[in-house]
């Protein structure tokens, strides 16, 4: 490793995309921090910049572009470091770009603090680190910047669903073992973080590549004495089984909260997106949900817009969307990636009027559901982790069915889980406790 040196560099680092970007990131900056570099934020004067990217979106990619421009014009002399997803297919756009001076694809980023030592520090004796392989699971979890910490226990995808980039960007599915995640989970409690997500690319194949479960780590975390709340972020449908249900429904450590990607409400996209499940089975997951937790959060992905969506697919799948129990939903318009399945389709495109119109009905509906899904909540009584925000005043927290709550900011509260009765729900649409 390398030695701390006096006047130390300034880095900010800036992610994009999901939990797992989150985590990853926060792991890369505690190496700096360790090392004696100055951690600023992404938006003050820095000398080195490093931007997390991500690929599921146009939209997304459009970000980090603007980031690396709001990294350059903030300080022109800054080096700027891009990594992640987006390098991983499309490294010479990325380069060639103002300030770039290191892309780093994803399992070379864990190598960010050697490369950034290597360029501003090239004359300084050091001892390298080996480098990670391609396909290497690198375990990282995140802490400092949030109530909750983010635990990556799983990376990659086998699924390779016809929409989907993420199996090019972040390579086959790998696990980390149970003893380290539990291990990890330990050390988190330790430092009084009371909520652990587990976060992962598709949590459900956690362990397959190494003879162990999803169900197995479930149930050793949940006999682990002294661990704070825990989460799943996210299980596909076709891996979330009875027994994890089960098991969740009465864990004194896992929250009554799921998500579970649905992605089109209609079997015919379903089909054609080649995911592995139909909408019975979709069906069938959120009844066994409700028959044990009716309270239970249970929230889905819907992607609108798909090549080849007709009008009589959106209304099935809107008419099953009704007919299902959610609490609400995070709708995406289709997005083309290059060199997916689906973006050969091309004679199939729906145009983005129709897109946007379909997002519109989507949006409505979920947020009807979150509606009645806060009324069904209303007069219960919950226990409340608030976090540090001071928005406008308040502040603000989630109960263990995840349902959100605000009151006057008191800084005593931070980080604090409190016992709430659920009465009023303010203008925008949260539960505001007097």
């Amino acid at each position: 490793m390398y030695l701390c040196r006096m006047n130390p560099l300034s880095i900010a680092f800036h992610h994009l995309g999901c939990k797992v970007n989150f985590a990853e990131s926060s792991f890369l900056s505690r190496q700096f921090r360790q090392n004696g570099y100055d951690i600023k934020g992404f938006h003050e004067i820095a000398d080195i910049y490093v931007i997390s990217t991500c690929v599921v979106t146009a939209v997304a990619e459009k970000k980090c572009r603007a980031a690396i421009r709001q990294a350059h014009k903030l300080n022109p002399d800054a080096r700027i470091a891009v990594i992640g997803c987006f390098p991983e297919l499309k490294p010479k756009e990325i380069s060639g770009m103002d300030g770039v001076c290191l892309v780093l694809g994803h399992t070379a980023k864990f190598n960010l603090f050697n490369e950034i030592e290597k360029i501003v520090h090239p004359s300084a004796e050091k001892k390298e680190d080996p480098p990670f392989e391609k396909n290497d699971f690198i375990g990282s979890w995140s802490m400092g910047d949030r109530t909750r910490s983010f635990l990556k226990i799983q990376d990659g995808c086998d699924y390779y669903c016809s929409y989907c980039a993420i199996p090019m960007a972040r390579g086959h599915s790998r696990s980390d073992t149970i003893a380290n995640v539990v291990k990890n989970a330990k050390e988190i409690a330790s430092l009084g973080i009371h909520e652990i997500v587990l976060t992962g690319v598709n949590i459900g194949d956690f362990g397959k590549h190494n003879g162990q479960t999803l169900q197995e780590l479930i149930e050793a975390l949940d006999n682990t004495d002294e661990l704070p709340r825990i989460r799943i972020s996210s299980i596909e449908p076709d891996l979330l089984t009875d027994p994890i249900i089960e098991r969740i429904a009465v864990s004194p450590h896992f929250m009554p909260h799921f998500h579970i990607p649905l992605q089109a409400g209609c079997d015919n996209i379903l089909r054609a997106m080649k995911r592995r499940y139909d909408t019975g089975l979709y069906r069938s997951r959120i009844e066994k949900i409700r028959a044990l937790l009716p309270l239970a959060c249970i929230a889905a992905d819907v992607i609108t817009g798909f090549p080849g969506e007709t009008d009589e697919d959106f209304k099935d799948e809107v008419d099953f969307l009704k007919s299902i129990d959610l609490s609400y939903m995070h709708v995406f318009s289709y997005s083309r990636r290059e060199n997916t399945l689906a973006s050969r389709m091309n004679e199939f495109f729906v145009n983005d009027k129709v897109k946007k119109d379909r997002s519109d009905i989507l949006h409505q509906l979920s947020n009807q559901k979150k509606l009645d899904f806060y009324l069904r909540n209303k007069g219960t009584c919950s226990r409340v982790l608030f976090e540090s925000d001071n928005s406008d005043g308040f502040i603000h927290g989630f109960t263990e069915n995840y349902v959100k709550v605000k009151t006057k900011f008191d800084p005593g509260l931070v980080n604090q889980i409190k016992e709430v009765r659920l009465e009023t729900i303010a203008d925008d649409n949260v539960f505001e406790i007097k």
